[in-house]
């Protein structure tokens, strides 16, 4: 299956959409924070983001879900800064930390080096964005760069949930896989923990346009994802991600068919650990719970990180060569849903 952008850049809309997405970024409006700022001139907003893609680290990635690891491991780009604040980001080294990030701008041509690198080098089965909702106009010229120079594995775009549908719809037939969060079914949790008092509309939004794009989870004879949204959920302490309202939207609002991610490796970082209601890992019981929900909504597609995630997927952006230790392989602590 041929991605959809190399048709894209053979008709040259690929370049249209490019040269669209950069001149927004004169008056920005890229994400939901439509900050306004003349980014062309390195003015910044919220995500504290010039002119230039700011990549923090890239690799061949082995802990993501199975279908999108598979066995050559997902060419994982992270990008840096982000247009939210979680209180307890796992990647604040990268997320939060604006003028160390500064440094790491790279021009779009020395991204698309770096994602042939993953492709050709390392042997991976996709290009895998995180944190991309900022650097849509960059993401675009970059795979502009890539494809006359023999980008051709599926891209996938694996963000917050908190996303611009007008910056989706510039993506549609660039993307092949979407992995969105849906993290909160309440915008008071998403203001407090994650300062996005409207994350919960505009990540339905994003999400309903993600699955008009790319619909349900096509995967290889291998089982690799070639196309489709995958919903990731996040078990957070004490009920905060509201888990049963969110599962039963995407239940109703999407599909039953749709391809699930529950994660289970909430650790308190970064500033979670002084706030009482998120200061600790989540129970077996608040585990279970989710499960059962699954159950009852006829959500069969997908997988679920067992309990001991939680140790074992901190990344450390410090390491030398992988923000993430070797030994990690969701393959080993994820259970399918079927």
């Amino acid at each position: 299956m041929e991605p959809g952008y190399v048709a894209l850049y053979q008709s040259g809309e690929l370049g249209r959409r490019a040269q669209a997405l950069e001149a927004r970024l004169a008056s920005c409006d890229i994400c939901p924070r439509e900050c306004r700022v003349n980014r062309l001139e390195d003015e910044v907003g919220y995500c504290h983001s010039g002119r230039l893609p700011i990549v923090s680290a890239f690799c061949a990635h082995h802990g993501e879900e199975p279908a999108i690891s598979g066995t050559g491991g997902s060419g994982t780009v992270f990008f840096g800064n982000c247009n939210m604040r979680c209180v307890y980001c796992q990647n604040h080294q990268i997320s939060q930390n604006w003028k160390e990030q500064k440094s790491k701008e790279m021009d779009c041509r020395t991204l698309a080096e770096k994602m042939l690198y993953l492709q050709d080098e390392l042997g991976c089965h996709n290009i895998n964005f995180v944190s991309p909702s900022h650097f849509v106009p960059q993401l675009v010229r970059a795979v502009l760069e890539a494809v006359p120079r023999g980008l051709k594995v599926p891209l996938v775009y694996n963000s917050s949930g908190y996303d611009s549908v007008a910056s989706l719809k510039a993506l549609d037939g660039v993307i092949s896989i979407y992995l969105p969060d849906l993290r909160y079914a309440s915008d008071r949790w998403a203001k407090k923990f994650s300062h996005a008092p409207d994350y919960v509309a505009r990540a339905r939004q994003a999400i309903k346009e993600m699955y008009r794009q790319v619909g349900d989870l096509a995967v290889d004879e291998s089982g690799v994802a070639q196309k489709g949204l995958i919903v990731r959920h996040l078990i957070l302490p004490n009920g905060l991600a509201g888990s049963e309202e969110s599962l039963i939207w995407l239940a109703r609002e999407l599909s039953p068919t749709v391809t699930v991610s529950i994660m289970s490796q909430y650790m308190p970082m970064h500033r979670a650990p002084r706030i009482p209601l998120i200061s600790r890992k989540i129970t077996i019981e608040e585990h279970e719970a989710v499960l059962r929900l699954l159950t009852d909504l006829g959500i069969e597609n997908g997988w679920v990180q067992e309990m001991e995630a939680a140790e074992e997927y901190l990344p450390d952006f410090e390491r030398q060569g992988h923000p993430f230790c070797p030994k990690n392989s969701q393959d080993n602590m994820q259970v399918g849903l079927q």
